[in-house]
């Protein structure tokens, strides 16, 4: 099979022939039809998360069909439709698996860090971590929901019920959620790099009542605020957008250093916290939702041999919505 290989941080993809790989107990063997580009795939080429065994097949946003079934699989058949997202398998053994809480696992994997992923012709998959999708949308439109919608979910849900919400990085998952929040009621204030102004014409054009750059204030104080960019100085900024007793959800799985900033914008009872992973019940709650909102994704399709390309094009911001690679 063809794969785009990371074999050294900090330097591109290497096309590989590689062999198929086999399913071994448990796991299903599945033929990618698209792989999304996530900003996380950034963070394990350039070396910003830890320890990625090399050579690694990064991608984690995979829609594809079971190729082949493990021993003891049971529920998926050849040629059924799957997606497979960023959490790859739990110990289901530690405390945190224990107590609903996988995502916090003690010793997890991960799809394309600590396990193979989808830029690649076929990627095997633990069974219990790949979701029936059916038969509906198109694999490349589908492909960004495996991570920026399912975060992307997670951190609406995190933020509680308030209704004036700002989205900070409009990029990926920004764009999925901006969708759902606008489906719940919720007015949504976008905010993207200082002079984008072609980020913030596209969050107005998908409902923002507001849209300016990250440094500035909105014209109320917002209830919540999610970020997504992963830039430490937007926690002070978006702090300072809230109201009294409001949370701002760190989103990113990397955030470069918070400065340091006075406790007079903390006072009051508002929040920080953060996202870790994904669970398997937030994609059971999620894909229903996304049927219901009828989520558009805003996509460019790329050929995997392309992979380096796109995560160029990620990096510097070339494209609106989400990069997708299909074999």
């Amino acid at each position: 099979m063809r794969a785009m290989l990371l074999e050294q941080i900090g330097q591109p993809l290497q096309l590989r022939e590689l062999p198929v790989p086999p399913p071994g107990p448990g796991e299903v063997r599945v033929r990618v039809l698209a792989c999304g580009v996530c900003r996380t795939d950034l963070h394990v080429v350039d070396g910003e998360l830890p320890e990625a065994p090399l050579p690694i097949i990064p991608g984690h946003e995979i829609v594809g069909r079971v190729d082949a079934l493990g021993e003891g699989v049971t529920g998926f058949e050849p040629g059924q439709r799957v997606g497979i997202p960023w959490l790859g398998h739990t110990c289901g053994t530690c405390s945190y698996c224990q107590h609903a809480e996988e995502n916090l696992c003690d010793a997890p994997q991960f799809t394309g860090y600590t396990r193979p992923g989808g830029y690649a012709e076929y990627v095997v998959a633990d069974a219990r971590f790949a979701f029936a999708l059916g038969e509906e949308g198109d694999p490349v439109a589908l492909a960004p929901l495996l991570c920026a919608g399912l975060i992307g979910w997670r951190s609406l849900v995190k933020v509680g019920d308030g209704k004036r919400l700002g989205l900070y990085g409009f990029g990926a998952a920004a764009h999925i959620v901006m969708q759902v929040a606008r489906w719940q009621g919720r007015d949504v204030y976008a905010f993207s790099r200082p002079g984008d102004v072609a980020a913030q014409d596209f969050a107005r054009s998908l409902g923002a009542v507001w849209a300016g750059d990250s440094g500035e204030l909105p014209p109320v104080p917002l209830d919540a605020a999610i970020i997504y960019a992963p830039a430490g100085e937007l926690v002070p900024a978006a702090l300072r957008a809230l109201r009294k007793g409001g949370r701002v959800v760190c989103a990113g799985i990397h955030m470069s250093d918070i400065p340091s900033f006075p406790y007079d914008i903390l006072w009051q009872e508002r929040e920080v916290v953060s996202v870790a992973n994904l669970t398997r019940q937030d994609g059971l709650e999620f894909f229903p939702v996304a049927a219901q909102v009828g989520i558009h994704t805003e996509t460019h399709a790329y050929p995997l041999e392309q992979a380096n390309q796109a995560l160029d094009d990620l990096r510097h911001g070339r494209f609106q919505g989400a990069a997708v690679l299909v074999p």
